[in-house]
């Protein structure tokens, strides 16, 4: 399968890398055709290319944001509508402002909301499908670098995106029965508010390899 990933940092590359070992044809996208991150990741990744957003929307059959949430709308911009139109995008982006010097960060857009939701308002021709953001780049592509049961969460109004998501999901390392779906993409909001907790988390145990799992009667 062709996938498009939006962006070139830690995130896009480590999806990239994990997806083109077991056989996609993968293409990163920036806003240089030449961006030299993604020119030497290319180099080295089987079934790899790179370009600009678009065509990393164009080129792909599935597409994953994988760029700064601050930066997501004016990324999705410049791929282009019509080349992102009938294609699943899951959403892998945190929009979370550290510009304040708070000691947390501050929730974009916050109020009721959640970009993933705005995403989809502003592309209905392409279904959404919010995953991966609640973990750091090394656990979305290597569940078992934290032991136990631990859990991956994704929210969508599509069943049928949803289906796909859950297959690349588990081609990545994570099988469905870790993969909790919390509904449609209104449960956006609670995933990217969950990056707050996991800030304050970070920074208390001085490591971002951790996650969580549940127990219930």
């Amino acid at each position: 399968m062709k996938i498009g990933i939006l962006g070139t940092g830690t995130v896009a590359q480590a999806l990239g890398t994990k997806l083109a070992h077991v056989g996609h044809e993968v293409r990163l996208g920036s806003r240089d055709a030449q961006n030299p991150k993604a020119a030497a990741w290319s180099a080295h990744a089987p079934l790899a290319s790179h370009g600009t957003f678009a065509d990393a929307a164009a080129h792909g059959a599935i597409l994953i944001n994988a760029t700064n949430g601050l930066a997501t709308m004016d990324v999705l911009a410049a791929a282009g509508s019509d080349n992102m139109a009938g294609k699943v995008l899951i959403d892998a982006s945190n929009p979370i402002d550290f510009s304040s010097g708070d000691p947390l960060p501050v929730l974009r857009p916050g109020n009721g909301d959640s970009l993933a939701e705005m995403i989809q308002r502003t592309y209905p021709r392409t279904p959404v499908v919010k995953a991966l953001n609640t973990v750091n780049a090394e656990l979305m592509v290597n569940p078992s670098a934290v032991a136990g049961e631990h859990l991956l969460f994704m929210a969508g109004d599509d069943e049928r995106a949803k289906a796909l998501a859950l297959d690349l999901l588990g081609e990545l390392g994570w099988p469905a029965d870790r993969v909790m779906d919390l509904g449609g993409l209104v449960a956006a909001r609670a995933l990217e508010a969950y990056l707050l907790l996991w800030v304050a988390v970070m920074r208390t145990k001085g490591t971002s390899l951790f996650n969580v799992s549940l127990t219930a009667n």
